[in-house]
């Protein structure tokens, strides 16, 4: 077991109508004025935007908003939004969406409290010393961000997509009620539930020797998740499956599931950033696209530990050997990912990369070949390139 620090500073307030709670807990801030970050016209037209105002205005909050936010969120908004805050003197910023609004909340947040550009902190050539205070309201179960101290940004100048993490980003209260999550479309809430499976995935891989009450919680996670995939895809409006996915999602990437390892291998997640970066597509759609060629590549590394989620999370028996039961696992959550209509390859996200943009991906994922990815094995530029190249020809 791995030495570790845990730290979950975030409030949560969860359940039904807990959006009307959002005046108060802003005040609690004791800030004078608050930018209302969001995303496309889906907050607008389901009435929540309008709650979450007329929420603010009952609690005295001066505020203004800032709307635009895509999936793989821009810098160019984010610029917009530091500008911003700096003209109008906000001390705090609302972020009413999923991932991506609380994202790009985070690298506001960041740019307005240091000098000089804040694709710096993206590109690790500094560190942050403080980001503006960041408040949540979710409306998409997914990245986890909303108790997660990390931040992915697409930079539209050579299309880069970057993390950066840091606890000065963790937000101040993260407002979740699954009812918000019930409009969303088949794609998108299977889509977020990859996402959440991932974030303990690629902790749950890794080359060390692993607390077995971490182990247990993330396989029940994981096997949590796929059940009530499975039913929102029949049952949309079902809350408690709602609830359950909003909740996972928060535990799967607030540092429970990675307790006592040494981190997690995170390939997968690197290889998706450089695909979202260059085809725009969506972010749980393409780690279900690459997962099953990068598991196949690395398997032989740890095949106890691939052999051991195929038991415990994909139900499979026990096979001749250990690599037997490791592949059966793998088919197993591919057969997982089709039966809520993910995709198992590249092209199933209806893109065709050439092989000189697979040589571009696995460049920009080895930074230029400056760095290795993951841990179960060490990926250099041309194990990133046979993955990308397996996982476009898989099926």
């Amino acid at each position: 077991m791995e030495n570790f620090n845990y730290y979950t500073p975030t409030e949560v307030v969860f359940g039904r109508g807990t959006e009307k709670q959002v005046g108060e807990l802003v005040k609690a801030q004791k800030c004078s004025k608050v930018l209302v970050h969001y995303g496309s016209g889906s907050v607008k037209k389901s009435g929540l935007l309008d709650r979450v105002f007329r929420s603010l205005d009952e609690a005295g909050i001066s505020y203004l908003s800032l709307g635009g936010v895509v999936p793989n969120p821009r810098l160019s908004l984010v610029y917009e939004g530091i500008s911003l805050c700096k003209s109008e003197d906000v001390d705090f910023i609302l972020a009413v969406g999923g991932g991506s609004v609380i994202d790009s909340a985070k690298a506001i947040g960041y740019g307005v409290s240091n000098e000089g550009d804040v694709w710096d902190f993206y590109e690790k050539k500094r560190q942050a010393s403080g980001c503006l205070s960041i408040g949540v309201v979710l409306t998409i179960s997914a990245a986890g961000s909303e108790m997660s101290d990390s931040s992915v940004i697409t930079n539209e100048k050579g299309w880069l997509k970057r993390g950066y993490s840091s606890n000065y980003a963790r937000a101040k209260f993260a407002v979740m009620n699954p009812e918000l999550t019930m409009t969303l479309p088949k794609y998108q809430t299977a889509s977020g539930c990859v996402d959440i499976m991932m974030h303990t995935m690629e902790r749950y891989f890794n080359q060390c020797d692993n607390m077995e009450l971490t182990d247990g919680i993330s396989e029940h996670l994981i096997r949590t998740v796929m059940k009530n995939a499975k039913i929102l895809m029949e049952e949309p409006y079902n809350y408690d499956a709602r609830a359950e996915v909003m909740w996972a999602g928060s535990l799967s990437h607030n540092g429970l599931t990675g307790c006592g390892t040494d981190g997690g291998d995170w390939a997968c997640h690197q290889l998706e950033h450089e695909l979202g970066g260059m085809f725009d597509v969506a972010h749980g759609a393409g780690l279900a696209a690459v997962w099953g060629s990068w598991a196949r590549y690395v398997m032989d590394a740890c095949p106890e530990r691939f052999a051991r989620f195929a038991v415990n999370v994909m139900g499979v028996a026990d096979g001749a050997d250990e690599t037997e039961t490791a592949l059966k696992g793998i088919e197993a959550m591919e057969a997982f990912y089709r039966a809520v209509e993910m995709p198992v390859c590249i092209k199933d996200l209806g893109i065709e990369p050439t092989v000189e943009q697979l040589r571009e991906l696995a460049e920009k994922c080895s930074h230029l070949r400056k760095r290795t990815v993951g841990c179960v094995k060490k990926l250099d530029v041309d194990d990133m390139y046979q993955i990308y190249k397996n996982a476009l020809e898989f099926g």
